[in-house]
């Protein structure tokens, strides 16, 4: 029996020998008597290798059986950990004995006297912001007004405060010392009353009205605050003007002469914007329509804010396609009517413009298929401000008014991870869907790879079959956990269109926005695209047009255009630019495009040099060495200007159906032209001259009024009226 034993411990310890070193994966969840610790860090102790938990206080690190790892999170006891035969480590951290760091600054914040405060772990509290827990370091005795970056120095430990001058007036600026830099700086984020400010705005607070102030350091701040808050985080909560225990408050604001807020974060896809191409060397342009109209609302928010508009912000065909034009519906089966329209343009006067026009067929009402609907809703801490979740909830009541009996939505959010938090509901139980929307609140880092996937699943799981199954993101774009890069999006959403689902994002909110994700995911998704500033917009797009927004008629829709080179020296496509498609993919099935709506119009135009126009904007090739004309170009009679084709599927179809229009080389004067070419040409010339583009001669702002001016009929809901007011206002 002895031997036996022996022998036994002999295996033990020779497995233990082999297992030694060999590196695996470790996962967990870190905890305190509170609960589970968001951006708790996790190191392999001795070396470099570590990681931080996410919302849910769970992490995963690779480290070597025999290593040990180490556990951490301010104001708790480290806890050491060696990695033996288990996969699964989970740990509770205890609260710390020692007197806390200096984290949290309450009161007033011109200090001349104080005296620390011993914490035992009864005495934690959680900040008001939820960010984890702090100890209250400081009791304030005879404070004088100081500002409140300069009262901060001394107070918090790793915080560095340098004041500077730079010839006009002093300067602050705060860095948390000992954090990795991903933005380029090591500056803080400062958030105050939970809306992210500026370090102006922060020098504007007067001391006297601060009521707490909490350092975020490290992981943690990536964790809730995403890449923005990698540097550290100064929170900020203020005495709000309604307590009544601070009568002094409501005398004056918290902040004087607050600027507007900065588009530091704004993202926008960069492209360079079409040349003239010749027909001879170039004889087909083809590209997919665009029934997205975000870039106009965005851009309109811009103008009505005073600030100048960013020059990749504006896709010119977004911006024409914001507006209905009086196109006939279409005829017998088809989806949609094609009508085309030959004119001068306006901003080259020695060259035409091309309107081409598409009416999608108004479904009524009744005969609308059953919706299968997912809200998919970004909860995260980016989404705090007003413009941002309020905005969002409002919008989507409008969608959720518009619902039948035979429609059913859920609800998906996401933060640090996804969850359904309203599984699918009957369009008709309205008073339990508006009180999901209601409960909804923000915080946390923004995984939104995780609710795209939950979304897709819980919309398959309920698929309605030749129903409308759709997605509709709302969110700022700011995803920074999980597939968050624009070739990860698209290469998720392009494999989930797959399942019949089609997608609908919904842009909200600034100084972070997110526009060149939104675009990608709606461009790979089989959906539309818009940006609502204000519940107008959410009015417009998911009430008055919820037809056209919700329902498609036909995808993929693709259009080519041969134009004939007997007139036709060069043509240009104006906006598309990341539309545009090779003149094989025309015909390819696989290729994706743009749905049309219910009722959807779509406009694009060409600027057309006409044969025999001698133009500083063009060089016709002229050494073309096998190309070849039958006869020379002047004596050919063919009165086509070009051939236009188009190619569709139904919305539950793999196979493209084709047709085909003629453009007559008939041109009229642009002073007879219709008032919908005139009005579609004057936004398609301001947005050339938001993005200043070179290939424009006249970007005279008169101009551009006097002819919208000239356009605008039909207009009951006064959005053309508000153009006007717009181009006045550009800066």
């Amino acid at each position: 029996m002895k031997n036996l034993k022996t022998f036994s411990l002999a295996i033990t310890m020779l497995i233990s020998f082999l297992s030694f070193g060999q590196e695996k994966t470790i996962t967990g969840v870190v905890s305190d008597a509170g609960g589970t610790l968001p951006g708790a860090n996790v190191v392999v102790k001795g070396t470099t290798r570590g990681v931080a938990t996410d919302i849910d206080g769970k992490y995963s690190i690779k480290a070597s059986v025999g290593e040990t790892l180490v556990y951490s999170f301010i104001g708790l006891e480290d806890q050491s950990k060696v990695v033996g035969a288990n996969n699964v480590i989970n740990v509770k951290l205890q609260s710390s004995k020692k007197v806390l760091d200096e984290v949290l600054v309450t009161g007033s914040m011109g200090i001349s006297k104080r005296r620390k405060v011993k914490t035992n772990p009864q005495e934690l509290t959680q900040s008001a912001n939820p960010n984890g827990y702090v100890g209250k370091a400081f009791i304030d005795e005879n404070a004088r007004p100081l500002s409140a970056p300069s009262s901060l120095v001394g107070k918090v430990s790793g915080l560095q405060i340098n004041n500077t001058n730079n010839g006009t007036k002093p300067t602050t600026r705060i860095v948390l010392r000992g954090n990795r830099s991903v933005t380029g700086n090591n500056e803080a984020l400062i958030v105050i009353d939970y809306k992210i400010a500026t370090m102006d705005e922060f020098q504007k607070l007067e001391p006297e009205f601060i009521d707490q102030v909490n350092v975020i350091k490290g992981a943690q701040g990536a964790a809730l605050y995403g890449v923005n808050g990698a540097n550290g985080v100064i929170v900020v909560k203020t005495k709000l003007e309604t307590d009544e225990k601070n009568p002094i408050v409501q005398k004056k604001p918290i902040i004087k002469d607050i600027p507007k807020v900065a588009v530091n974060y704004e993202d926008y896809e960069s492209f360079v914007e079409n040349v003239f191409e010749s027909p001879k060397s170039s004889p087909l342009s083809t590209f997919s329509i665009d029934v997205d109209n975000a870039s106009y609302t965005n851009v309109r928010r811009f103008i009505n804010n005073g600030q100048k508009v960013p020059k990749d912000a504006v896709r010119v065909e977004e911006m024409v396609n914001f507006f209905k034009y009086k196109y006939p519906q279409p005829v017998r089966d088809n989806p949609f009517s094609i009508n085309t329209e030959y004119s001068d343009c306006p901003w080259n006067s020695d060259n035409k413009l091309v309107r081409i026009g598409l009416q999608g067929k108004t479904i009524e009402s009744k005969n609308l298929p059953a919706s299968n609907l997912v809200f998919l809703i970004d909860v995260s801490g980016s989404m705090s401000d007003e413009n941002k979740l309020p905005l969002l909830k409002q919008s989507l009541k409008v969608l959720v008014n518009q619902l039948r009996k035979e429609d059913k939505v859920a609800i998906v959010v996401y933060a640090g991870a996804a969850g359904l938090v309203l599984p699918s509901t009957s369009g008709d139980q309205k008073n339990t869907i508006i009180d999901a929307l209601e409960k909804l609140q923000s915080g946390g880092s923004t995984a939104g790879g995780a609710g795209i996937q939950l979304a897709y699943k819980t919309a398959e799981e309920n698929y309605i079959k030749e129903g409308n199954n759709r997605v509709i993101l709302a969110t700022d774009g700011d995803f920074n956990v999980g597939a968050s890069s624009d070739n990860d999006m698209q290469r998720m959403i392009e494999e989930k269109r797959k399942s019949g689902v089609f997608l609908t994002c919904l842009g909200y909110g600034m100084g972070n926005y997110k526009d060149s994700k939104l675009e990608t995911l709606a461009d790979k998704g089989n959906g539309n695209y818009a940006y609502i500033d204000n519940i107008q917009e959410a009015n417009r797009f998911l009430g008055k047009e919820f037809k056209g927004s919700m329902f498609a008629i036909a995808k993929d829709v693709k259009i080519q255009i041969e134009f004939n080179p007997a007139h036709v020296q060069a043509y240009r496509l104006i906006g598309y630019e990341n539309r545009k498609l090779r003149a094989e993919d025309f015909k390819n099935d696989a290729i994706d495009a743009g749905e049309l709506g219910s009722g959807h119009t779509v406009t694009a135009l060409y600027e057309i040099i006409p044969r025999n126009v001698k133009s500083e904007l063009f060089e016709e090739p002229t050494d073309l060495k096998y190309t070849i004309v039958a006869e020379p170009i002047e004596k050919i009679s063919n009165p086509e200007l070009a051939t236009i084709k188009f190619r569709y599927k139904k919305p539950d179809g793999d196979k493209s159906i084709e047709m085909a229009s003629i453009i007559s080389n008939k041109s009229v004067k642009l002073e007879e032209s219709s008032a919908d070419f005139k009005f579609s040409s004057s936004v398609a010339w301001l947005g050339l001259k938001l993005r200043d583009s070179k290939l424009v001669i006249n970007k005279s702002q008169e101009d551009i009024l006097a002819l919208a001016t000239e356009g605008v009929v039909n207009d009951t809901d006064g959005y053309r009226a508000e153009f006007l007011r717009l181009v006045e206002n550009v800066r």
